[in-house]
Parts: structure tokens; sequence; C-alpha cells
């Protein structure tokens, strides 16, 4: 798969993972950090091919990101033929009380547990290896808690157990000391958090058409393979996408309102490069992983629901970009004191510098890309 040496997550889990007998673990870890490979390998090796049912079970907290682990599972078990894999997501129509063969099951919350207890799919007194994944995103979404906790019950008392989260605010830590008893910690210095491979700058505008100006300059004067534009609001997205279709880019457009399955197919082409530029709002921060992002555009900077700051979500944006240690380019567009103010919060809180880019210069745009 192109692994020639191991990521910094998978260098410290892998052995605890693999160990006799098996270990728990709460690890603190970014996606693109190698997390899934380091839990999918963990998964593929504690099987037993000869047992046609259920023993491992992986929860994501969307439809998209239990899609994508899925992929990887079935990457690297592809040389492991006898080992197959079934998604619990919804729209997956099953019968009930048809027990499954597949031995690892992926899926969200809801479904892994009408699973385990409507239509009794799954035994999860027969499950050797619980994987939860990003707990952070997990815990913010509503219901998914209480559901991981009641699949969590019901596994065998020497079931392993593996959480990784982005983040540990304290809630976090709570629900993960809840599902994970007696863990191996596995946890990131700050300063590690903000990749050092990305480079960040942000640009002064007046409106939304001095920042589509500021982002045409940008593309006029360096080759961009694939980037992500990050919009506050639908309506600004929908905008921003006119505007760049009319200046002939090809452009994929990401929102809330869409159904999962539109989400996906959105997702799939841009991962194919059939277009080079994703436009969305915060549903997609997180979990997307296409190796050619070589920039992310704030176009308008992240914001908590009280209208704050929102450092995990700059974390998470501007890590689409510099995946796996390579270069990548953050760029802000400020319009206002009040989001140079922010820009500043997030300077002090990655204690990084976040310099200005003068777009109307274009030789200075050519060098931040070398």
């Amino acid at each position: 798969m192109g692994f020639n040496r191991p990521s910094k997550i998978q260098e410290n889990a892998l052995p605890m993972m693999l160990a006799e007998p098996p270990q728990n673990l709460i690890a603190q870890s970014q996606s693109g950090t190698g997390k899934t490979a380091a839990f999918v390998l963990a998964m593929l090796s504690h099987v037993d091919p000869a047992c046609k049912w259920s023993q491992c079970l992986c929860i994501s907290p969307t439809y998209e990101l239990a899609l994508q682990t899925g992929k990887v599972i079935e990457q690297m078990g592809k040389f492991y033929p006898e080992v197959t894999l079934a998604y619990a997501v919804r729209g997956h129509r099953m019968e009930r009380g048809v027990r499954i063969k597949d031995q690892i099951v992926i899926g969200t919350p809801g479904t892994v547990l009408d699973w385990c207890i409507k239509l009794k799919l799954i035994d999860p007194k027969k499950i050797k290896v619980f994987v939860l994944d990003e707990a952070d995103v997990m815990i913010a979404t509503q219901g998914h808690q209480d559901q991981s906790i009641r699949i969590q019950r019901m596994l065998p008392k020497g079931c392993q157990m593996l959480l990784f989260s982005a983040t540990f605010e304290d809630s976090v830590w709570k629900f993960a000391e809840r599902v994970v008893p007696d863990p191996n910690i596995i946890k990131l210095k700050r300063e590690e958090e903000t990749l050092d491979t990305i480079k960040q700058y942000y640009v002064l505008c007046n409106s939304k058409e001095d920042k589509f100006n500021a982002l045409c300059n940008i593309y006029g004067a360096i080759t961009i393979a694939q980037a992500m534009i990050f919009c506050h609001t639908r309506k600004m997205a929908n905008w921003l996408a006119g505007q760049m279709s009319k200046e002939g880019h090809q452009v994929a457009l990401l929102s809330g309102e869409m159904v999962v399955e539109q989400r996906a197919a959105v997702i799939e082409r841009f991962r194919d490069g059939k277009e080079k530029v994703l436009i969305t709002t915060n549903v997609c921060a997180r979990g997307i992983d296409v190796e050619q992002v070589s920039v992310v555009i704030n176009f308008d900077l992240p914001l908590d629901k009280d209208s704050n700051p929102d450092n995990e979500t700059y974390l998470h944006r501007i890590g689409r970009t510099g995946r796996f240690g390579k270069r990548g380019l953050a760029i802000n567009m400020v319009d206002s004191q009040r989001s140079m103010e922010i820009l500043k919060t997030y300077e002090r809180h990655f204690d990084k510098k976040i310099a200005r880019l003068d777009t109307d210069d274009l030789d200075e745009i050519e060098k931040i890309a070398s």
C-alpha cells in the first residue's frame, strides 16, 4: 500500500494492539496520521477466517467515514480473501434473524445496535475486537454516545477495546473511560497537532467579492492539484460554487441538506479527480481523505455554534492538506476586525505564525507555493 515505515501512531499503537493477550487502547490521533491502517491491521490480525461469524466490530460517527474505513479494510484485506466485511449503515436492508457470516462489521452506532438487538444479525458475545473511531465526533452527535455505550455493554469481558479521538476535551475523556476499561493511553503533545508541514496564510478582504477575486488570483498564480474550500453557510457555498463555475473551474459542492448517498457520490467524484475544487460547509471538515488536496481555503473562518473561534474545526479543516507529512497550504480569508481577532486566537492556540499574503502580488503568491 505504499507504507514503508510506520507513522508515529502506528509505531506506538501497533505493538499494544497486536500483543497477546490483547490490550485496550485510548489514542489521540488526527485523521491522516495512519490510525485507520493501524486498527484495521489489528482487526485483520485477530480474526479467525475459519469462523463464519462477526468477530470484529468498528463503529464510525458518519456514513461517509464508515465507507472510507471499509475501503481500507477491503484494500488491506484483499490478500486475505476468506475474511469478509459487512457494512452496517442505513439503507442496507437485512433480513431479521439471519446471522451474518462476515467476520468484520463496520457501521454507524444506530444501525449496529439494530443489528445486535432488533435484527439479531450479530452475536455481540462473540466479538473479539471493538473499535470506536472519532470519539469526539461521536459524542457531538445526538444519540451516538448512548448507542455506543449500549453496544459496548453487550460485548464479552475479554473483548479488546480500541478508541480513537482527534481531541480530548473532558467530555471525550469521560466517555472514553466509560467505554474502555484499563486502557493504555497514547496522547500527542499539543504542538504536534498542527501539522508542521502546513504553511498557513491569511488574506485581507472587504467583501465576499473581494475574497473571490483573491481566490482567482491564487488560482492564477499557482498550480493547485485539488483544493477544499470551506464556507460558513450553505448560501455562501452555493454562491461561491456558482462564481467558480462561471470562471471555468470544475466544482463539487457538498452540504448538509444532501442525502448521504449524494454526499458519498460527490466525494467519490472529487477523490477520482473529476472535480478539482470541493466547496463545502462544516459537514465535511473531518475524515475526507483525498491525497491530492494541496490547498485548503477557509473562505469563512470556522466558528462554533455560539460564533466563537472553533480551534478543533480549524485544525481538522487545515488537516485535509499536508497528509502523511506532505507539504500543504492553508489560506484564510479575513474580512472584518472580528475575523482578524478569531485568526489571532488560532495563532495563539496552536502557537504558529499565520503570515499575511498579498494576493494582488502574483510573485508573492508564487513564492508560497515553492
